[in-house]
């Protein structure tokens, strides 16, 4: 595994525990930002190790990403909707204004989960 590859892995494990510790705490908004990022830095890793290449944007990240999950077979298309998921609770929780617009206990708990699932089966497609 590449260097930056291992990298992004072990930013994405870290992100996980901080979504946990965060949702611990009842920060839920936080938390689902938190593990957005670690399918970000996940996605960054199946990058580096595929292309070589470094992607730092969001759209970047996941429109490169969702083309690798599409040809390498054991990462799966259906990791690239988790990515597009958490990517609307980090603008949820970074920009929204609307008080509608809430991240609950609940979805943080299961943006977790997907991250959770992301960061394992990227990392078992690299190993």
């Amino acid at each position: 595994m590449t260097p930056n590859a291992r990298a992004g892995l072990d930013n994405a494990r870290r992100e996980l525990e901080e979504a946990r510790a965060i949702l611990a705490i009842g920060l839920a908004h936080v938390a689902a930002r938190s593990a957005y990022y670690a399918t970000f830095h996940a996605a960054e890793a199946a990058i580096a190790e595929a292309t070589g290449r470094v992607v730092k944007t969001h759209a970047g990240v996941r429109s490169l990403f969702s083309r690798i999950a599409r040809e390498n077979g054991k990462l799966g298309t259906d990791l690239g909707k988790i990515l597009a998921q958490g990517y609307n609770f980090k603008e949820i929780s970074d920009y929204g204004t609307d008080p509608r617009t809430v991240v609950s206990r609940e979805d943080a708990e299961d943006m977790i989960i997907l991250a959770d699932r992301f960061v394992q089966r990227v990392e078992a497609a690299l190993c």
